[in-house]
Parts: structure tokens; C-alpha cells; sequence
């Protein structure tokens, strides 16, 4: 199936208010379309294959710093979070390709070790440094993606303004469903706390095993 008729696709299937392909792409250097893959595609791809910014995640902290042991890295944590975000995207009927792109670049403007590093750095930066603008100013600009993917990267965090389409406000949350579910996860593999360290009101809303917990919380978005 081309381009062209994966967008009627969408047309015919996608909810209102979701974000069509056809009639975006909009790019800070214009780029012929491609045959085969939406402009939204093609920026996911781009991502996965060109961008030394998300393999490099794999070498930066997520909360816990055990470089030889199964922690989780950034890297994880934006795959564990497009499949949320994705998940989410299906059930509302919203533009697949295009919130999967922006889960998986969300991060990669992020220094080593973190939000630490957001700290360490921000004196020395006018304006400071947040990850989410300097991954969609900086990092990722090369890869010339469509002003939505960047938006949605831009805007995930709370302290920024709501992303301009509902992919981006999807990844938003599916980023915090991601994490509560894993950070505290890693803290017990970790020895930091234990599950009975968990609140019994947690426990009995949400459940007390991160799969129970991932179903609750997508359901309640979705």
C-alpha cells in the first residue's frame, strides 16, 4: 500500500481530531513526499535509523546507574513509553506513526545521568537547558522532521505549554505511565524500597505488580 492510500486510510478510520498525514509534513526544508511512507513514518524512521542522539540513550540513566546489570536506561524507557503512547493511539483512533515518532525522539535531547544533568548544566545555558527543547532544537534538528513531531518532543513535559496535537498530549502521559510504573520497579530491584513500601490505597486503585498497574492506567486514559 503507498503513501496516497495510506492516508485515505487514515481518513476513513482515523477519530475526529486526530492528526492526518495527508496535508501535513511541513518541514524547515521543504522534501519531496515519499512513495511508500507517510511524512509521519518517515520521521519515526528517521529517528530509529539516523539519529546517533537515540542510540546513544542506551548509555544514559534513567533514576538507578548499574551500567552491567538490567536497570533501566533512557533508551528503555522511550521504547517502554511508544508502546504505551501506541497503545493509546489505537484505542483513540489517533495517528499511530506520528505519536510513535514523538515517543521515541522525547528524550534524546537529554544529558548523561539524567534530569541531573539538566542542573549541572543550566548555568551554563542561556535561557537554562531542558532536555525537551534542546532535543527538538538541537539534537534532532539534522533530521529535519515534520513541526509536529518536533512539537510533540518539544512539549512533552508538564513544565512546557500543551503540545499542539493529541499524539503529542498522548506521549505526555504515556512518558508518566512509563515511568511511575518502572522507577519504582527498579528502586526494588535496587534494594532502595520494597513493594510493601507501596500505599495500600495504591495498591487496591492501581495494583501492586507493574502489568496490573500499566493496564490501569492506560485504561483510565483510554
Amino acid at each position: 500500500m503507498g503513501r496516497e492510500a495510506r492516508e485515505d486510510a487514515e481518513q476513513a478510520w482515523l477519530a475526529d481530531g486526530a492528526t492526518l498525514s495527508h496535508g501535513a509534513g511541513h518541514r524547515s526544508i521543504e522534501e519531496e513526499p515519499d512513495s511508500d511512507r507517510t511524512c509521519f513514518e518517515r520521521d519515526r524512521d528517521r529517528i530509529l535509523h539516523e539519529a546517533t542522539a537515540f542510540r546513544r540513550l542506551s548509555g544514559k540513566t534513567q533514576v538507578f546507574i548499574f551500567p552491567e546489570d538490567h536497570q533501566r536506561t533512557r533508551l528503555t524507557h522511550a521504547l517502554e513509553v511508544a508502546q504505551v503512547a501506541t497503545s493509546i493511539a489505537r484505542a483513540c483512533r489517533l495517528n499511530v506513526a506520528l505519536t510513535e515518532a514523538i515517543a521515541l525522539g522525547h528524550d534524546c535531547g537529554h544529558g548523561p545521568f539524567g534530569h541531573a544533568s539538566e542542573d549541572a548544566f543550566g548555568p551554563y545555558l542561556e535561557g537554562g537547558y531542558d532536555h525537551a527543547v534542546w532535543g527538538a532544537d538541537v539534537v534532532l534538528a539534522p533530521l529535519n522532521l515534520c513541526i509536529e513531531t518536533l512539537d510533540g518532543i518539544r512539549n512533552h513535559s508538564w513544565s512546557r505549554p500543551a503540545p499542539m496535537t493529541p499524539e503529542g498530549e498522548v506521549v505526555s502521559w504515556a512518558d508518566r505511565i512509563a515511568y511511575v510504573c518502572h522507577d519504582f520497579e527498579d528502586a526494588v530491584e535496587a534494594g532502595i524500597v520494597s513493594p510493601s513500601m507501596l500505599p495500600e490505597l495504591v495498591r487496591s486503585n492501581c495494583g501492586d505488580t507493574r502489568s496490573s498497574q500499566l493496564h490501569t492506567f492506560i485504561n483510565a486514559v483510554t
